[in-house]
């Protein structure tokens, strides 16, 4: 299979909304591969707070990573997370993003979103930051999906029920998406 026919699912969302778990689910459901979050490795091996290189090193192993995994592939290309979080968290903490991410947004798209609801309770992590914050960052992804004119489809429910509803919205997508012959 051709790399390019590859449909690239992107999981994404504020912090503690399923997103990895979901991933790993969804991959297993699809028997494809799955990217993980470059960040969540990255940043366990910190000692400092997060400096602006770092958020660039992130933004490069992300897209390395998706990079490396795509040829894996079966159909689709399951994304725990994309660069937009390095944009979002940028724009956060810094007040600005990297021009490098900037320039890479409209040339990297993704062909679906899932944007994982804020309805989970919150699960502490040492690399989670905003527990009080979750629902601007939920504003904040809708902006930055809109920006992109991506399409998306925002995933609620718990545990078994986020996964059919990931699967029923990627199965229709897939649907409306099938190849021409």
């Amino acid at each position: 299979m051709e790399t390019g026919d590859v449909k690239k699912i992107a999981i994404v969302g504020p912090e503690s909304t399923g997103k990895s778990t979901v991933s790993k689910l969804l991959a297993e459901h699809y028997d494809t591969v799955f990217v993980p979050e470059y960040a969540r490795e990255y940043c366990s091996k910190l000692t400092e707070p997060c400096t602006w290189e770092d958020e660039i090193n992130m933004f490069r192993g992300q897209l390395e990573l998706e990079k490396q995994l795509l040829p894996l592939a079966n159909k689709i290309l399951i994304c725990d997370t994309t660069f937009i979080t390095v944009k979002i968290w940028s724009d956060h903490t810094f007040g600005k993003s990297p021009q490098e991410v900037l320039d890479a947004l409209p040339k990297h798209p993704y062909d679906y979103y899932l944007l994982m609801n804020i309805d989970l309770p919150w699960e502490e992590d040492p690399l989670r930051d905003f527990p009080d914050l979750r629902e601007h960052f939920m504003d904040v992804w809708h902006r930055e999906l809109q920006q992109l004119n991506a399409n998306y489809t925002v995933i609620s429910g718990n545990n078994a029920a986020r996964l059919q509803n990931a699967i029923g919205a990627i199965d229709e997508f897939l649907k409306q998406h099938q190849p021409q012959n």
